[in-house]
């Protein structure tokens, strides 16, 4: 049933994003186009925050367990963070990369049904379990965006146009992103504290996460003190990122961390 379900909203999702998409970029200049645009988008973003609470009341616990219900709420975070961008700053190319992004990841979880299960192990059951990763999921996908906004800077400069407040974006959602990471750290230790007696462990995953933090620190500290260097901080960005989908992903894959107690379920 759950299944189902996911596959239904996940279609109808994508339908809706792309729908709105292409009518955000159709030059038709009806007065209904920019409100239907953004209601497709809109709605089409809500369909899977109202399918995560169902699952919520469905599993009786949060649905953050394993490696696909994280994407759900990545999907659905980075999605939710394009609209905004585009609401606030007029950037049509925002949602474009920001929904690719979501339905890439609803298209993996619909290629990887996920089982359902409700048990969650003894660790699991503390209250330090659904705050820890919700705000590193959303940290992750602040910091998605991050690098979609650095890329689209490295375009302009490779074409020899430079746009600051561009780069400014770039530093805000660094900004929180980082914030939120940082969050996800002290909960981690809180919850590790709590339920192994141990706030650090240096587990494969916690090492991975520590390197990821400093290199967005690194990045903040490189942009404060040289604010009118852009090209080596970009490019660092990109970097960034990609070390935070190892630790995100790629640490599940390692030999080392197969005994790993931070090692998602599929």
């Amino acid at each position: 049933m759950g299944v189902l379900n996911f596959n239904i909203v996940a279609i109808t999702s994508a339908i809706l994003w792309i729908v709105g998409l292409i009518l955000l970029y159709l030059p038709l200049k009806k007065s209904f186009q920019p409100f239907a645009s953004k209601l497709l988008i809109f709605t089409g973003t809500f369909l899977i925050f109202i399918y995560l609470i169902y699952l919520w009341v469905m599993l009786g616990h949060a649905p953050l367990r394993t490696l696909g219900q994280t994407r759900l709420w990545y999907s659905l975070f980075i999605a939710s963070i394009g609209i905004l961008i585009f609401y606030k700053w007029k950037m049509k190319w925002v949602p474009v990369f920001s929904i690719f992004f979501s339905t890439l990841f609803l298209l993996i979880n619909f290629l990887n049904p996920e089982n359902f299960d409700k048990s969650l192990m003894p660790a699991l059951q503390s209250i330090w379990f659904v705050p820890h990763v919700i705000v590193y999921i959303f940290g992750y996908a602040m910091l998605a965006m991050s690098t979609i906004i650095a890329l689209k800077c490295l375009y302009l400069i490779n074409r020899n146009k430079f746009d600051k407040n561009l780069v400014l974006l770039a530093d805000n959602t660094v900004y929180i992103g980082f914030a939120f990471l940082t969050l996800g750290l002290l909960f981690g230790a809180l919850w590790a504290k709590e339920a192994w007696g141990q706030y650090w462990t240096w587990d494969p995953k916690e090492i991975w996460s520590f390197v990821t933090w400093l290199l967005y620190l690194l990045y903040i500290h490189f942009r404060f003190y040289h604010k009118n260097k852009v090209l080596l901080p970009l490019w660092l960005l990109v970097l960034s990122f990609l070390i935070l989908l190892i630790c995100w992903f790629g640490i599940n894959y390692l030999p080392a961390a197969q005994t790993s107690i931070h090692t998602y379920r599929s």
